[in-house]
């Protein structure tokens, strides 16, 4: 099988150095409850492991919710919302401290931030389908969309201005404020009713969750303003105003765009409107996409690469557009079930294949901490926290 990295993308890797900047309003108040926390994870804990252990409880909530409502119109139990808005608090707190264990118990190395972002990618796609089951977006199909693809493409842009210019910004409203937002979303649900979002404001008419939705877009507002002003105004770090591996800064646009319009299409082409019947499954199946799509960005981002264009991800929703190009002879349902199916596999193949590239390379343990460290990994326990 041939590798996904090659030995100079690995070595690029291990020269690697995080980059970041911006404070976001709760950040340094979080960062009190977060130092005390990871003093509370025993040191035999990997950083790779405490990050896994909080995506697969964000997930398994939020799949929860999908269970009780696939169409997001449904009202799930309260107790579940309660857990789900667990779920993402404890996903949050162990996402803030896999950098700190790993300065800790030094472990520190180029893996830890791809595996972070790797994770961070995925979970965006539970989050934001968790909301709007919450919200009850299913009975508008187009806001769900809507607010279900703006979010993993907003995701994808901030890699994208950060492949542009080397370094990743967090503004004052981030990805805290906007967690610590749903996790407010969820225990209205839980405490207050879950049709809470949905009652009439006085006066004005529309239901509670616009609110909800325009602060959503307002926030989005902001971030693509930050970013597109650094990828289209500012230019890259690289050569001649190129990204830090002396490619188009544009290019990167053409991977999740091919998301999109695969998912638009293919959406108002469906003759049973599948993404209507089928609304969890089918941003699930596209979220699977949009988190490959993302996680080799990041990628070329590390290893200061050129990304691709093409990728074997764009199988999945190749096989719906044909059937439906072919009049439909195969039941769309199942073949979408056919599409999530391939693209997690695809998505989960794609990343065990790199993270062992990368753990063979640098001779180092992906979830796991070795009695003595390689001499080419770095440990530095005042590095920046990624």
């Amino acid at each position: 099988m041939s590798r996904v990295l090659s030995t100079a993308q690995l070595k690029r890797l291990n020269e690697h150095k995080y980059s970041a900047e911006g404070v976001s309003i709760l950040e340094p108040l979080m960062q009190k409850f977060w130092r005390w926390l990871v003093e509370q994870i025993p040191t035999t804990w990997a950083p790779n492991t405490i990050t896994s252990v909080g995506l697969i409880i964000n997930v398994v909530t939020t799949l929860i919710l999908v269970l009780y409502s696939p169409d997001a119109k449904q009202e799930p139990p309260r107790w579940a919302y309660f857990l789900c808005g667990l779920g993402l608090f404890v996903y949050q707190s162990l996402d803030a401290i896999d950098g700190k264990q790993a300065r800790r118990t030094g472990t520190s190395s180029p893996l830890g931030e791809l595996f972070d972002h790797g994770c961070d990618s995925l979970s965006t796609v539970f989050v934001i389908l968790g909301t709007c089951i919450a919200l009850q977006l299913g009975t508008n199909p187009g806001l769900l969309f809507f607010e279900c693809f703006s979010a993993v493409t907003l995701f994808y842009i901030a890699h994208w201005q950060t492949y542009v210019s080397g370094t990743l910004r967090f503004g004052k409203l981030d990805v805290t404020e906007g967690q610590f937002s749903i996790i407010a979303i969820y225990w209205a649900c839980c405490f207050i009713s879950p049709s809470f979002w949905s009652l009439p404001v006085p006066v004005l008419g529309f239901p509670l969750k616009m609110f909800v939705v325009y602060f959503g877009v307002f926030g989005a507002i902001l971030q693509l303003h930050s970013n597109f002003s650094v990828i289209f105004m500012q230019g890259g770090s690289g050569k001649n105003g190129s990204t830090v591996a002396g490619t188009s800064t544009i290019f990167p646009l053409f991977p999740v765009a091919a998301v999109i319009i695969l998912a638009v299409v293919i959406y108002k082409k469906s003759p049973i409107g599948l993404f209507e019947q089928h609304p969890c499954l089918y941003v699930l199946s596209f979220g699977m996409v949009s988190a490959k799509v993302t996680n080799r960005l990041v990628v070329a981002h590390m290893t200061k690469s050129e990304m691709d264009l093409w990728d074997s991800v764009f199988i999945g929703p190749a096989m719906l557009f044909l059937n439906q190009y072919f009049n439909s002879f195969v039941n769309e349902h199942i073949v979408l079930w056919l599409c999530c199916i391939y693209c997690t596999y695809d998505l989960i193949h794609y990343s065990a294949r790199v993270c062992k590239e990368i753990c063979d390379f640098l001779k180092i343990n992906c979830f796991t901490i070795p009695s003595k460290q390689p001499d080419n990994v770095q440990r530095t326990r005042n590095g920046k926290q990624f």
